[in-house]
């Protein structure tokens, strides 16, 4: 699906490309190339991702985290613009959990190169 739309969106005028989880099922190099199909095409179209992949979220010029604010009644869904410091951690997240390894943060660092 990635491909079809990177195509027709080379000859069609498309202001917005929107994908929501289109990397489900592929990780590693794939998930890189994905990634960066989808940066290719920001250069001529606005392009939202919604992923749960490192490889696919390093590739973004602006990352957003969508989370859940619980309380007794209400659960609320909000979403935060992430800073640099931020989506360091964020992508460190993604690729070791909440428990932060020296590692992961070093490998966040070079996703984001």
């Amino acid at each position: 699906m990635l491909t079809i739309k990177a195509i027709l969106g080379k000859y069609e005028s498309l202001p917005t490309m929107m994908f929501d989880e289109i990397d489900t099922g592929v990780s590693g190099e794939i998930s890189n190339r994905m990634g960066e199909i989808m940066h290719q095409m920001s250069s001529s179209m606005q392009v939202f991702s919604i992923t749960h992949l490192p490889q696919v979220a390093s590739k973004g010029d602006h990352h957003f985290k969508v989370f859940k604010d619980e309380n007794a009644e209400v659960t609320n869904t909000k979403m935060k613009k992430l800073n640099d410091d931020e989506r360091v951690v964020e992508l460190a997240e993604m690729l070791d959990g909440k428990n932060l390894s020296d590692s992961a943060m070093a490998h966040a660092r070079q996703l984001l190169n």
